[in-house]
């Protein structure tokens, strides 16, 4: 393993570069006619343009993937956001034989989809917010706010990707239609896809978590509880290891 193409930009893609250099990889970055400036760009070794102009640029799995093959690129790293949950890319990059530094398709299919991830979590007696069970139209979002109590609040979600992207919270009825709009155009241009699901909004929570890794071979370890409750527009602002329940 020699080269790696990082399938995204910003500060994650010089993260992610700057690791691949510790460990002796050549870094090949990718860049949309707009990003051509881009500070990434000049922390990779090597870097190509992409057909499209921007967002759309990096979810282009075909240009991507072309552009791997016809540089003798070894791995693919995809950073957040983008095509990093996008199941589609990781067979892409799995068929054209490049190793993808990630979960596999079928991985990604199941948890890219947080309807299905959320329904093996309820068939394994894990509790899950009160929301809807798969992806709604306007009219179903409107239906599950009205089953509500009257002083209760939504978030929309959406079904695919991740990182804030795609999230709208209702805390007014006349408010749902233009939330539902936005969130819509905000996943489908994130992450190519417009679903949504809905749940209610819980206003005294916190966001903790643990993160899991396995190498692919059957060896799987942690990194503990993290609290991630500090966010600004859904996004993790700080992540304390010290969790006090």
């Amino acid at each position: 393993m020699k080269k790696i193409l990082i399938a995204n930009r910003g500060e994650i893609a010089i993260r992610i570069a700057k690791s691949s250099k510790d460990l002796g990889l050549k870094t090949v970055g990718v860049f949309s006619e707009d990003d051509a400036d881009s500070l990434h760009i000049s922390r990779m070794d090597e870097s190509f343009q992409l057909k499209e102009k921007g967002v759309q640029a990096y979810l282009d799995i075909k240009d991507i993937v072309s552009i791997a093959k016809e540089n003798q690129i070894d791995l693919i790293h995809p950073g957040y956001g983008f095509l990093s949950e996008n199941p589609n890319f990781a067979k892409a990059v799995r068929l054209a034989g490049i190793t993808y530094v990630g979960p596999d398709e079928k991985t990604l299919r199941l948890f890219g989809d947080k309807v299905r991830s959320k329904k093996l979590a309820e068939e394994n007696q894990i509790p899950t917010i009160k929301g809807t069970s798969g992806k709604i139209t306007y009219k179903e979002a409107e239906s599950f706010y009205k089953s509500l109590s009257k002083k209760a609040s939504l978030l929309l979600k959406a079904v695919n990707g991740g990182g804030g992207r795609g999230m709208r919270l209702v805390e007014n009825p006349d408010d749902l239609k233009d939330a539902y709009e936005r969130a819509s155009s905000e996943a489908k241009t994130s992450f190519g896809s417009e679903s949504l699901f809905v749940e209610e909004y819980l206003t005294k929570q916190r966001h903790i978590e643990v993160q899991i890794l396995g190498d692919g071979t059957g060896s799987v370890t942690h990194f503990g509880e993290r609290e991630c409750s500090v966010q600004r527009r859904h996004q993790k602002i700080i992540e304390m290891l010290q969790v006090q329940v």
